[in-house]
């Protein structure tokens, strides 16, 4: 029910409380008991159950199952095990790091269950937990409370709310118990409060009339619940990937079995046992093809690199959230806290005719003025101030501090006659003190209104008549500021006798003396700077979407660096009348959008997906929680941030910092490139064990592995040297590159050429082998040999996949030492089952020549790739230097 257009008593009356008593304890139970606890009903837990099928659903997991469930149904038990051992690990670590994620969270998020709330209850005030509010309480509210519940407001004083968090507004909205001529709508809700809220100056009372889940904030708490996520740009490309191998696969496999039963027709001897050697052989290609170790080797990186980015302030939520943070290319971030400090801070001070730096300020008509002409306090906290009531007023009461003021002292030994409070209308506010002659009348406001009654003014220590030539000084410094979105606070006093009457504020407030000014801004944050020319480096655009008024935003902006010549700085209302498809032609070139909404937001973030924009969004307010939900990763506040906006969220930064996005991209993008390792080092092992035993088998030499053998080599190689790659440390070229495109294919055309030529070069090795005897050993060893030879060639291929484009594998051989030692130890388990493993294996025992022989043949796969680089960059030298000819000549 909406009770804004009711009177007071008549919400009184419709919740049945009385105000001078509250609600009595029983009835407070009993009301427990019928409308529940004062908070949200939390998202349902996915049982384990379900999240298992979830990440069963991935295309390379179903086409494991598949393969898994083949060989089991053709008789190789082993071959089924050991896929469904790869299928089951991945999953069981994906569901593990996501719980672990999921409490810490849960730890976070119980931080707001602590506050405790002034209750008026049987007549008696109580402080009782936020989540014991119900329906009918009346709540006091005091400056620095945070609102815990919708409520109407019945009683007042000059009452503020800071609504920033639900509406995006930074400015303060005054709130008072009034219905306007009984109508709503003039109204505006100008009664109520709302859960979340902050007051930031005045005091109130208000009784309950929503609590929980049926808050405003929890109405779109509610609605977000019901919203679906959309595939990260990388599940994206590994379900491309997928179903390119398994229809790859199929199709080459069929083509061999095929060709297997015209063979067979041909030579007359076809029958039922050789038709199913056959299917088998295509069956074991296929498995071959799968790279049954890449859904593992995701969930180990992604799980290692989730503890790696909460030791950097980012708590990620989502497992997944770890690699598409690194393809982001455009960043949504609000204002305030993330880009600034949230926190008012005086970086300007005028007086007496001249800029003075703000802890030098001399004035006592001025830092008395800030001390006993406020109704702010602030209490010291670390390093640091917490502030208690109006942020612009707080701000002053630093700078008093910075200049040897303690304002409570000067408070205590004030003796204050009459208090003009600030008002929208009035625009500044006077607070009378007794002198040991007379009275001193402060006032301080908005430069324009003091001005307007000041009629003198201090300068150089003398005070001198306000003529033209003094007002247009003062006003032109005041424009200086203004013009870098400053917020001015101007100062005046009145001395007056003691016969003073002090029922009329005009009669005082008129004649006064001018002092100065103070410029007041939200500064930014210290490395936010330096994070925000990182990203503009890395190829992302960062777009601001801020509740604040256009000229602060683009003063920021400024600041920040992304105006740039043909940027474009709006306000919501300038686009809310554009078509998506005008909007979107324009979105490259807007950089600001000032007074943004949560419908502004949500827009901007779905046309720049339908652009194939990666998008991050960041924010810390309720009305942020749609555009979180929405990106393909939405960054929360862990500090200032609501917990709809957390748990709207992918990632929740531990210290509201900017620059931890950018750490984040970092590692996001030293993730992807891992796995594009892996993927390159997989696929080579596919290709060349599939090539080898397609043509080994259409040329007549029969399969060079066993079933066994396959499987061993598809387990080894799928496993600790494929696992070492996705560990490689981030390279320092990362932020220097621009992001990958939605829509960029994970194989780029490098890591292809890289598979095709080093694949190429492997199979012709090994069908040589298989031809001739030329590492020498008896007939009885030769397929033990090649076996061998084709585990060792994938093992120094490792160390060729380590590097893109045209890098030497030797520059940084030494930085992944965890690799060199899973190699050697994986060499020394390939040499075990090779001396022992006759039985289970079907080996033959080689000598140690042998063994060195097959070192030294297999390392020709690095050699050559190293020539193939070497070329490389002298035909790009040749043909960026015949360019150049070409350019000069013209």
């Amino acid at each position: 029910m909406e009770f804004y257009g009711m009177e007071a008593g008549e919400v009184l009356r419709e919740v049945v409380v009385c105000a001078e008593t509250g609600l009595s304890t029983s009835e407070a139970n009993a009301r427990l008991a019928k409308f529940g606890k004062n908070q949200f009903t939390p998202p349902a837990k996915e049982s384990i159950f379900t999240k298992i099928l979830v990440n069963l659903k991935e295309p390379l997991i179903i086409i494991l199952i598949v393969s898994g469930i083949i060989s089991i149904a053709m008789g190789h038990g082993i071959d089924g095990i050991g896929i469904f051992a790869a299928v089951i690990i991945s999953t069981m670590i994906a569901v593990i790091q996501e719980g672990k994620s999921d409490k810490a969270f849960e730890k976070l998020s119980q931080q707001s269950d602590d506050i405790r709330v002034k209750v008026l209850r049987s007549g008696q005030l109580n402080y009782v937990p936020k989540t014991e509010i119900t329906i009918g309480d009346i709540i006091h509210l005091e400056v620095g409370d945070k609102v815990p519940a919708d409520g109407r407001i019945i009683d007042d004083m000059q009452l503020k709310i800071n609504e920033s968090m639900l509406t995006g507004e930074a400015d303060a909205v005054s709130k008072n118990s009034k219905v306007i001529s009984g109508n709503a709508q003039l109204a505006d809700r100008k009664n109520m409060v709302y859960s979340g809220t902050l007051v930031i100056e005045g005091r109130g009372t208000l009784v309950v009339t929503e609590i929980g889940d049926n808050t405003e904030m929890g109405k779109i708490a509610s609605e977000l619940k019901e919203t679906l996520n959309t595939e990260t740009p990388l599940q994206e490309k590994l379900s491309k990937l997928g179903k390119s191998i398994s229809i790859v696969g199929t199709i080459a496999a069929s083509g061999v079995f095929l060709y297997e039963i015209y063979r067979m027709y041909a030579s007359g001897t076809l029958d039922f046992e050789r038709i199913k050697d056959a299917f088998v052989i295509s069956v074991a290609l296929i498995v071959a093809a799968v790279p049954e170790g890449l859904p593992t080797m995701v969930a180990l990186t992604l799980a290692f690199n989730m503890q790696k980015m909460a030791k950097h302030q980012a708590l990620v939520r989502k497992m997944i959230a770890c690699e598409t943070i690194g393809s982001i290319n455009v960043i949504c971030s609000d204002k305030t806290g993330t880009l600034t400090q949230n926190k008012m801070t005086v970086t300007d001070v005028w007086f007496g005719g001249k800029t003075v730096p703000v802890d030098r300020v001399e004035a006592t008509e001025m830092l008395h003025n800030i001390c006993i002409n406020s109704t702010a306090d602030i209490t010291p906290k670390g390093g640091s101030y917490e502030f208690v009531g109006n942020p612009t007023e707080c701000s002053m009461l630093v700078c008093a501090k910075k200049n040897g003021v303690q304002h409570e002292e000067l408070r205590k030994n004030s003796k204050v006659v009459v208090v003009y409070n600030f008002s929208s209308y009035r625009k500044m506010m006077s607070t009378a003190v007794a002198k040991d002659e007379g009275y001193r009348l402060y006032t301080k406001g908005s430069p324009e209104r003091v001005l307007s009654i000041c009629s003198k003014a201090l300068l150089d220590g003398h005070v001198v008549n306000m003529n033209n030539s003094v007002r247009g000084e003062i006003e032109h410094q005041i424009k200086l500021l203004q013009d870098q979105a400053k917020r001015i606070i101007s100062f005046a006093y009145r001395d007056t006798p003691e016969s003073t009457d002090w029922s009329d504020s005009k009669q005082l407030e008129c004649d006064l003396t001018f002092v100065g000014f103070v410029g007041i801004e939200d500064p930014l944050r210290s490395d936010v700077k330096d994070a925000v020319m990182d990203c503009r480096k890395a190829g992302i655009s960062v777009k601001m979407l801020t509740g604040d008024n256009i000229n602060t935003a683009r003063a920021i902006a400024s600041q920040l660096g992304i105006i740039e010549k043909n940027s474009l700085v709006l306000e919501a209302y300038e686009i809310e009348t554009l078509s998506d498809e005008k909007l979107s032609s324009m979105l490259d070139r807007i950089v600001v959008i000032a007074r943004s909404t949560p419908s502004t937001k949500m827009r901007v973030v779905t046309l720049l997906k339908a652009k194939q924009y990666a998008v991050a969004v960041t924010g810390d307010g309720i009305n942020d929680a749609p555009a979180l939900k929405t990106a393909d990763v939405g960054v929360a506040m862990g500090i200032a941030g609501t917990e709809v906006s957390k748990e709207a969220s992918d990632i929740v930064l531990l210290d509201d910092s900017f620059s931890t996005i950018v750490k984040s991209v970092a590692w996001g993008r030293g993730i992807y490139e891992n796995f594009q390792r892996f993927i390159q080092f997989q696929l080579t092992v596919n290709v060349v064990a599939f090539s080898a035993a397609f043509l080994a088998e259409i040329c007549g030499f029969g399969l060079p592995f066993t079933t066994l053998q396959l499987l061993w080599v598809n387990i080894i190689m799928d496993g600790p040297p494929a696992l070492s790659l996705g560990l490689e440390p981030p390279r320092d070229h990362l932020l220097n590159k621009q992001p990958i495109p939605r829509n960029a294919s994970i194989i780029t055309r490098d890591m292809l050429f890289r598979i095709i030529t080093n694949g190429a070069f492997i199979v012709a090795a090994i069908l040589i082998l298989m031809r001739m005897p030329i590492l020498g050993g008896t007939p009885e060893q030769q397929s033990t040999i090649v076996f061998c030879t084709f585990v060792l060639f994938q093992l120094w291929n490792a160390f060729n996949c380590r590097e893109f484009g045209t890098i030497s594998v030797f520059t940084n051989i030494l930085k992944n030492k965890l690799m060199i030692g899973i190699i050697a130890v994986t060499l020394g388990i390939q040499i075990l089952i090779t001396q022992f493993g006759v039985a289970v294996f079907k080996t033959q025992p080689l000598e140690l020549e042998i063994w060195l022989h097959i070192l030294v043949y297999t390392f020709s796969v690095v050699i050559f790739n190293e020539l193939v680089k070497l070329l490389v960059r002298i035909a790009k030298s040749t043909s960026n230097s015949l360019i150049a000819s070409k350019t000069a000549t013209q």
